[in-house]
């Protein structure tokens, strides 16, 4: 069978000056690790407000929640998208203030509701009766998203079902907020993360112009969308760059709502966070199962509980360099736990020199997004996944 020559596409995530620079740094800081690029990040930021001025960012703190991210994205200017007590704790630990936060969880607590107006947060999403009547009750005169159901097709990490209800649903909570003694003030969704069909803001906008008409026929102006996340990072399979998503984005808008666009807010994290991080990890082990398998099994030290959890069901498929040569191979990746779950890649198959050994080390990039975040806290006594900021002369 003939094989060809491994290749790792190594520029698009980093310059080989810069990998040189990188590798030589970490050469004996003991893996696994997340290495994250803070100046990336700002850079990221500045990149997305040039190219949506109109929008308001609010960085969706899960994605990497890090004291030197929020920090720094907040003497740029951002806005925060927070979804627990613990989040707004941190953020006011900062001095961050809280007519710059949403509380955009649709889940929470009567206490947790309670807790944020005490802190002066004024803003909150909401899907759902429930949630609205314990809004009006411990929160009074608050401004409310609505969120709006989406299928989340063509992403590779959806979120349908669990968030959002259907159109004809948050238009009676519409009707109910004001009743309530609430402020109905805009409509939210989110396409799904790494959302690849720009398509479907067309679809989620042009329902966002349908309860914005309904309501001004009961009275109502809404006065704002939340276009939420989505927008990519760079994972194996390439997208469009933030540029088109937003001249796409605008030109649906300007469709639907013509010269009246309502206030707008997005909410991203995967595409302003995830490129700015690499794991560093190890082999373990590379072993054969049979004399007549096909692929090698490859262990790294670093797995699904360990901060790769978007390797469900292959999901987010991250660009991972052997810094090797040699013939390539297709493997089968699998992390160290005691767990069979614990396996990265079966079926989208990985190459890796045949001169790899265990020991040797592995680059996993674009990994600064839902990984540390993500990570377990002592599964099979495995520690969270270990961060460090990378000092400001050496970047990603």
């Amino acid at each position: 069978m003939y094989r060809e020559a491994y290749h790792f596409p190594l520029e698009r995530y980093i310059s080989n000056e810069n990998f040189k620079i990188f590798r030589e740094y970490v050469k004996d800081i003991p893996t696994p690790i997340l290495l994250i690029d803070v100046e990336k990040i700002r850079y990221k930021y500045r990149e997305l407000a040039r190219s949506l001025p109109m929008a308001k960012i609010y960085y969706a703190v899960k994605a990497n929640p890090r004291d030197e991210v929020v920090t720094m994205l907040a003497e740029e200017g951002s806005n925060f998208d927070i979804a627990s007590r613990y989040e707004l704790d941190q953020m006011l630990r900062h001095n961050i203030s809280p007519d710059r936060l949403s509380y955009g969880n649709t889940i929470k607590k009567r206490s947790d509701i309670e807790y944020f107006y005490s802190k002066g947060v004024r803003m909150f999403a909401t899907d759902s009766e429930n949630d609205l009547i314990n809004i009006a009750e411990l929160a009074p005169g608050s401004r409310i998203m609505f969120r709006i159901l989406t299928e989340g097709t063509g992403a590779d990490w959806p979120l349908s079902r669990k968030f959002g209800s259907h159109s004809d649903v948050i238009y009676y909570l519409i009707l109910q907020a004001k009743e309530l003694g609430l402020v109905p003030w805009g409509v939210s969704f989110h396409v799904g993360s790494q959302q690849r069909d720009i398509g479907q803001w067309d679809d989620a906008i042009a329902r966002c112009k349908y309860l914005f008409d309904a309501a001004s026929e009961e009275g109502i102006e809404l006065r704002m969308i939340n276009l939420g996340g989505g927008f990519p990072a760079s994972y194996v399979d390439p997208t469009y760059d933030v540029d088109e998503y937003a001249k796409e984005i605008l030109r649906f808008i300007q469709e639907d709502f013509g010269e009246n666009i309502p206030d707008l807010i997005i909410e991203p994290g995967r595409s302003l966070v995830a490129d700015a991080g690499v794991i560093v990890s190890e082999i373990i082990n590379i072993s054969r199962k049979s004399k007549n398998n096909l692929y090698l099994w490859v262990y790294l030290d670093v797995g699904k509980f360990g901060g790769m959890i978007e390797t469900i069901d292959e999901s987010i498929k991250f660009p991972i360099c052997f810094d090797k040569d040699g013939l390539s191979e297709e493997i089968i990746l699998a992390g160290p736990t005691c767990d069979s779950m614990d396996i990265l890649y079966e079926h989208y198959k990985y190459h890796m020199p045949e001169t790899c050994l265990p020991g040797e080390r592995v680059y996993i990039f674009t990994t600064g997004a839902y990984t540390q975040s993500y990570s377990s806290v002592n599964f099979n006594g495995f520690p969270p996944l270990r961060v460090q900021i990378l000092p400001p002369e050496i970047h990603i």
